[in-house]
């Protein structure tokens, strides 16, 4: 049974941050639209968490 893998406190909070201007319709995509997907969404936040150095386990 593998153990659930973990993201840091502060990759959370960064994610968080995301994801609060995404319902407010603030979050664009590096090409400058508008982020509508949910799913695109996240992955902004963990690619912006990454580039931070943050604690993100590697996809599966």
């Amino acid at each position: 049974m593998a153990t659930k893998r973990k993201y840091s406190k502060a990759a959370q909070e960064k994610i968080g941050e995301v994801m609060h201007e995404f319902k407010e319709g603030k979050l664009k995509s590096s090409s400058g639209q508008k982020v509508t997907d949910r799913k695109q969404a996240i992955a902004i936040g963990i690619s912006e968490a990454k580039e931070r150095g943050l604690k993100v386990p590697k996809q599966e």
